[in-house]
């Protein structure tokens, strides 16, 4: 949802001048944007978002051009090879098919980018349908149209605000997640430490009931303090948490286990946690410990694991 933010965000800033909305509508193989992805165009050349990783961006904003200047909404295919040596292609191999749309009532209405807002404030998907053959976008599931669902945001619950947490809640920001850090030991949790996070010091078991996880969350506990992970832990496993994850070694992850299987928490959930968390990377130090974290909560939650 990181790349929605930028989009209204653009969108507000914006507003008063002419734009256009460039989305995926088709995406094959391994084109470097998948199907829903945005890019949003202002008339005094300014963007946001992308559509490629910069093959056709070009051709686009000529596109967007002939939209802002009152032009019909118009799709265009772009795959590994053009017509030509001149002609935009994707050199990785993959296709897809982009739409160009105006913003506006005849295109993509202004106030649905502050649907998509509100929606991610309240954590909730929103639905929007486009009809391809006139370029109007409107909020919710119109079948034989062009329907994009966006999800809720992606949060994440850091247990144990040490040195990895400050780390990973800045990495988590980068890549969209809204980020609580919650440790019941006041000092370590101050603004400076987590600038942009939201801090809350209550027990860990009531910050964990207090977030409500779901399948679009992570609950990774950091604390190396068994009387502060082990709570919030078993809270994390009573709800459908998309990634839930324990800092420690194979050997702290066995009598982790043993300890939570002691208060009465089944196999399948025990299996859950993704311990010792995180992609296997060779990382040595804070930060690269908690990229490491970073890549696994990704990872769970693509549902990879």
């Amino acid at each position: 949802m990181s790349d929605i933010d930028d989009i209204v965000s653009a969108a507000r800033a914006w507003s008063g001048q002419r734009m256009a909305l460039a989305t995926v509508i088709e995406s094959w193989g391994s084109a470097p944007r998948q199907q829903g992805g945005h890019m949003l165009i202002a008339r005094d050349g300014r963007f946001a978002g992308s559509i490629s990783g910069g093959c056709v961006e070009y051709d686009i904003f000529a596109a967007a051009e002939q939209v802002m200047a009152g032009g019909a909404p118009s799709l265009h295919r772009y795959g590994e090879e053009g017509n030509s040596p001149w002609e935009p292609s994707l050199p990785c191999g993959g296709e897809v098919v982009i739409l160009v749309q105006p913003v506006g009532p005849h295109g993509f209405p202004p106030q649905l980018f502050e649907a998509m807002a509100r929606a991610h404030e309240a954590g909730r998907p929103i639905t929007l349908s486009t009809d391809l053959a006139t370029g109007v976008t409107v909020e919710g599931e119109h079948p034989g149209q062009f329907v994009n669902v966006y999800a809720p945001a992606r949060r994440l619950l850091i247990v144990g605000a040490v040195q990895i947490a400050q780390s990973l809640a800045a990495i988590a920001r980068t890549v969209g997640f809204d980020v609580i850090v919650n440790d019941p030991r006041e000092r370590f949790l101050t603004p400076e430490r987590f600038p942009g996070a939201t801090l809350v010091d209550a027990w860990p078991d009531e910050a964990v009931r207090a977030f409500v996880p779901n399948a679009h969350s992570a609950v990774v506990a950091l604390s190396h303090d068994i009387k502060i992970d082990d709570p919030a832990l078993s809270a994390a496993l009573k709800y459908p948490t998309g990634y839930v994850g324990a800092l420690g070694s194979r050997a702290n992850q066995v009598r982790r286990l043993e300890r939570l299987g002691a208060l009465g928490i089944g196999a399948e959930d025990l299996a859950r946690i993704d311990g010792p968390a995180g992609v296997p990377i060779g990382g040595l130090g804070p930060q690269e410990i908690a990229l490491s974290i970073a890549a696994g909560m990704v990872k769970g939650l693509l549902g990879q694991r």
